[in-house]
């Protein structure tokens, strides 16, 4: 499903504790980290495709979830032709991503890596929320650093994410709706209407680009602190 530009409809989700560390999942069978991602079907918005994706690749339930923030619009990165189907070069951009921000409201025994057939991770870890991008692809790199940038803004105050010596982000209130619904007057919607597309068969969220570059993969600077030595949780 691809729009008029070739972009595919995408989200991505960031998902924090209560320590704003971000899930920072390991890719099945390779050496890269990223966050949970996928396609937004004919019929859905995003939201719902939100909800199905968090389910399939990290096991997790609405109740499990609070939303308190997401993107926007659409944020959009390019996939080189070497990561393009055949069959799709010349047709296929890229992808456009609404990005959500949860907050969990579960335990980290709720996450199963094992939830769907065609799992996604193989480990997974809480991370310090500036996630280091040298650990993601190259052509993945200004989405990631864009969105937590614009997200950032809704985490808790006490616990805002600053970087470089920089004061903590000033955020608003939190949630009062209960797990699932945002803060009225804070998310500004965009095309929360179900998605008209054509569902046909294309490049897929993670074979398309969904992958995350090994750790050190060349290319651009990173633009985040190194990875927080916290534990790395295997599949369950």
């Amino acid at each position: 499903m691809l729009d008029k530009n070739g972009y595919r409809p995408n989200v991505g989700i960031i998902l924090v504790n209560r320590r704003n560390e971000v899930f920072w999942g390991k890719r099945i069978r390779e050496h890269s980290w990223q966050f949970p991602q996928g396609g937004i079907k004919r019929g859905e918005t995003p939201e719902q495709a939100m909800y199905r994706e968090l389910e399939e690749e990290v096991g997790l339930l609405p109740e499990h979830v609070k939303i308190i923030g997401r993107t926007r619009n659409w944020l959009r990165y390019d996939v080189p032709d070497r990561w393009v189907r055949r069959e799709w070069r010349g047709h296929y951009r890229g992808q456009k991503q609404i990005w959500f921000l949860l907050r969990m409201l579960g335990q980290d025994c709720h996450v199963s890596l094992r939830a769907s057939t065609h799992p996604e991770f193989d480990a997974w870890r809480w991370n310090e929320y500036w996630v280091p991008l040298e650990s993601v692809i190259e052509f993945k790199r200004e989405v990631y650093q864009l969105a937590l940038t614009e997200l950032a803004r809704f985490l808790n105050h006490r616990h805002a994410v600053a970087r470089g010596g920089r004061s903590p982000i000033p955020v608003g209130p939190p949630g009062r709706d209960g797990p699932g619904h945002p803060d009225p007057g804070i998310i500004v919607p965009l095309d929360d209407e179900p998605l008209s597309a054509d569902d046909s068969p294309g490049p897929d969220g993670n074979s398309a680009g969904g992958h995350a570059g090994s750790a050190g993969e060349g290319g651009g600077k990173a633009g985040a602190a190194g990875a927080s030595p916290l534990p790395i949780k295997p599949g369950s």
